[in-house]
């Protein structure tokens, strides 16, 4: 049985994870026989968004204790990840993503990523461990690895943003899947393209299948 890290970024696509892709995911893995712990940084999110109007809210909250509704509990902080004890990590998307686990939507190629994260993204790379990233996820991985052949769907300024951090782009629809065999990166567009929840499913389904097939 494959285990899992899975890195929420908070709840709710504009300020945290997005909630499709992280159930999604999780789903896919119990559903190939794997299981998996949820992790987050124990961190104070970049805003708070109201997901009814789009406005910011003038209130602050805990990635940690946000992302801890999607795992119902079940969660721990990003800084106790031990690549030894997983066989693979997998981050879903959201803007948390590109505002929490980094600061991408801000600065864009000059970002910064949160340290917990990339340790965690470098020790599963050096020991050989499939990393997946759904949606914008894969800008924290073109931060991280540089030289590294991944896919965010078809955005051409999100894009330009991972060239210029050293990642090769490679366009894709729906459920398509862009392996990196050199790093063993695996990644899926999901909502980064006009999507519906049986997409986010196929994204999610192909890119643990496709991590799996790699584990064997």
């Amino acid at each position: 049985m494959k285990k899992y890290a899975i890195i929420l970024s908070g709840n709710g696509v504009f300020d945290g994870a997005e909630i499709h892709e992280s159930t999604m995911t999780m789903l896919a893995i119990k559903k190939h026989g794997g299981e998996y712990q949820i992790f987050a940084p124990d961190m104070e999110q970049y805003h708070v968004v109201n997901h009814m109007t789009g406005e910011e809210m003038n209130e602050k909250r805990n990635v940690m204790i946000e992302a801890s509704r999607i795992a119902r509990g079940d969660i721990k902080p990003m800084s106790e990840y031990n690549e030894s004890d997983f066989d693979a990590l997998i981050m879903p998307g959201g803007f948390g993503a590109a505002k929490n686990l980094s600061d991408f939507a801000i600065k864009g190629p000059d970002c910064n990523v949160n340290p917990d994260v990339e340790k965690a993204i470098k020790d599963t790379v050096a020991a050989g461990k499939p990393v997946g990233a759904l949606c914008i996820s894969p800008a924290i991985v073109a931060k991280v690895l540089g030289d590294v052949e991944l896919t965010i769907g078809q955005d051409q300024d999100t894009i330009k943003g991972l060239e210029a951090m050293g990642a090769r782009h490679k366009k894709t629809d729906h459920g398509e899947v862009v392996v990196d065999k050199k790093h063993n990166v695996f990644t899926t567009p999901c909502y980064m393209l006009d999507a519906n929840i049986l997409q986010i499913w196929e994204g999610a389904e192909n890119v643990v299948k496709a991590m799996n097939k790699k584990m064997k």
